[in-house]
């Protein structure tokens, strides 16, 4: 279930980013770690994510934070680049990983099954598509809860 915060804070990020030529590509808050750690992974489109791509975004986003006062007390501002074990997320990951092996997880389960391996075959408003050896199937995209790329 997604933190209640990260809407707000993906709205405070994206101008951010986009005004550094940047995109976000995920927000996670982890709660449950002590203090909680805010991750926010970003993206260079046009080249590498580097790390003076991280810092320029972590100074620029923790003076908004600070002036807007929305983290309950103390976190951890974690800003990075997604790497290669990551969610795919909008539409352009779903086209540039067509053809790698991905992990699907559903919730409720699909066919009794909740984690679904196979090589992506692509996607739209209805389903998720996989190749599972040499089996096309299709999963509800209603049930998929998160899609990621192989180790």
């Amino acid at each position: 279930m997604t933190h209640p915060l990260i809407p707000q804070i993906i709205d405070l990020a994206t101008p951010i980013a986009q005004k550094m030529g940047l995109e976000i590509v995920d927000v996670v808050f982890q709660t449950n770690k002590r203090p909680p750690v805010l991750r926010v992974d970003i993206r260079n489109p046009t080249s590498d994510t580097s790390l003076n791509d991280c810092e320029q975004v972590s100074r620029a986003l923790e003076s908004i934070l600070d002036e807007t006062a929305i983290m309950p007390g103390a976190y951890v501002l974690e800003i990075s680049s997604p790497g290669i074990s990551r969610y795919l997320s909008n539409e352009r990951d779903f086209i540039a990983f067509k053809g790698f092996e991905v992990n699907v997880t559903t919730n409720p389960p699909y066919m009794d099954k909740k984690q679904w391996q196979g090589r992506l075959q692509g996607r739209d408003e209805k389903a998720i598509y996989l190749n599972r050896k040499g089996r096309a199937i299709a999963i509800p995209c209603s049930l998929v809860t998160q899609v990621q790329l192989a180790d």
